[in-house]
């Protein structure tokens, strides 16, 4: 099936490898992202009700039960349809290129048998409570994606993920609440994303240029420094990678306090 080229991450010095996720943890962190359309062979790309990748490993999908895609399943061979299925996520501050990311998952849609609907419409629920579910057996149906190819796009490349290490992967735990941290850093902390930029090499940000919080994960603050002539974004990191949410204030903290006495 074909699928999204790819090619190796953009360089980057070695010790910046321990300063953010890796490719497969990445992978997980975007496919919790809500905007998601599906293609399928014959068929025009449509938006999803609702997607999840399970704790199992299982990759679902909730789709019009009289749509084109829960028909073309129906009316394929053995049920079993090529599929392709596109997230994005978005920056959740207004930034020129609001796409941070885009994930490709790539593979084969079968229906959920009847007899395993309930048990995986719950284990969907646990990952990702969505309002789709309570019409999956009415007017929704539930679609499982067996993977073939898992590609991510990101900071102008694509790298390709193994299946494999992208179900083991677990998305970042800050994944949740990261969208609502920055729209509040962004509306109401001037001061602290000062300081944020004043962490950032000498000489980066210049009297023209305008900085806004880019992302937020277990390893740092991600920012985005615009010029009238492009971008840079730029890493801000923890002192250590966070394991749960509760550390979050603690790590931001430690930032801040380095930032002022710098």
């Amino acid at each position: 099936m074909q699928s999204r080229p790819s090619q190796p991450a953009p360089g980057r010095r070695p010790e910046d490898d321990g300063l953010r996720p890796g490719p497969a943890e990445r992978a997980r962190t975007v496919a919790t992202r809500a905007a998601a359309t599906v293609c399928a062979s014959g068929l025009q790309g449509s938006r999803l009700l609702a997607h999840a990748v399970t704790a199992a490993g299982q990759v679902l999908l909730v789709v019009p039960r009289d749509g084109e895609l829960a028909h073309a399943v129906r009316e394929a061979p053995d049920q079993d349809l090529s599929a392709l299925v596109l997230v994005s996520d978005h920056a959740p501050v207004p930034v020129r290129r609001p796409v941070r990311a885009q994930l490709w998952l790539s593979g084969w849609v079968t229906p959920v048998r009847a007899a395993d609907e309930r048990a995986a419409t719950l284990a969907f629920a646990e990952t990702r409570p969505d309002g789709a579910l309570l019409d999956v057996g009415r007017t929704a149906q539930l679609l499982r994606l067996d993977l073939a190819e898992v590609v991510l796009g990101e900071g102008g490349a694509t790298v390709d993920v193994s299946p494999g290490d992208f179900l083991a992967a677990r998305p970042d735990p800050l994944a949740d609440l990261e969208a609502d941290h920055l729209r509040h850093l962004a509306r109401d902390h001037a001061d602290v994303l000062d300081l944020l930029a004043g962490r950032l090499p000498v000489g980066m940000v210049g009297p023209t240029d305008v900085v806004r919080p880019l992302g937020l994960d277990r390893f740092g603050f991600r920012l985005r420094v615009e010029r009238p002539l492009g971008h840079t974004d730029v890493r801000v990191p923890f002192a250590r990678p966070l394991t749960c949410a509760g550390q979050l204030g603690a790590a931001v903290g430690q930032v801040l306090c380095a930032a002022r006495r710098a």
